[in-house]
């Protein structure tokens, strides 16, 4: 076996349909488009979503919900992640936090959370701190500094 021995599978392979080629072919006269109607006519394009005719889906499905154009999206830390990856005494700020991979890139701000134990004493910079998670670092020792939402 070598590589000009290779061929495709039967029935992988086969002729492209020729349309519109006179009536022995059976496909010929109105080339398999049916009989008037926007749908056989050249240039015909349908919309996102057009379903022929019939009342599309995102027309027929009623509204639902609500979507608050002010709502604040976090990335989220917890401090048992930074009791485990800073040292005592560090100051630790979305830009460390980055750096180190905890937090992905971009420009969200960063909201402390209170899983965990933190056995050290950290000075935490963030953007919003849980009520618990303030109140564990000053139990450590630590300093929980609340960022303003321009600095993101």
């Amino acid at each position: 076996m070598d590589l000009s021995d290779l061929k495709p599978p039967k029935g992988a392979k086969h002729a492209k349909k020729r349309v519109g080629r006179g009536q022995g072919s059976g496909n010929g006269k109105t080339a398999g488009r049916g009989h008037k109607g926007a749908k056989s006519r050249s240039g015909f394009k349908h919309k996102r979503g057009f379903e022929g005719g019939q009342m599309p889906l995102h027309r027929r499905v009623p509204k639902r919900g609500f979507h608050n154009l002010f709502r604040v999206d976090y990335c989220v830390v917890n401090l048992d992640t930074l009791g485990k990856r800073f040292d005592a005494g560090t100051v630790v700020t979305p830009d460390l936090l980055r750096a180190h991979g905890i937090v992905p890139r971009g420009s969200k701000p960063v909201k402390v959370l209170a899983r965990g134990e933190l056995g050290k004493a950290l000075t935490v910079r963030a953007h919003q701190f849980s009520g618990k998670a303030a109140e564990k670092i000053a139990a450590a020792g630590g300093t929980a500094e609340r960022l303003t939402e321009s600095a993101a």
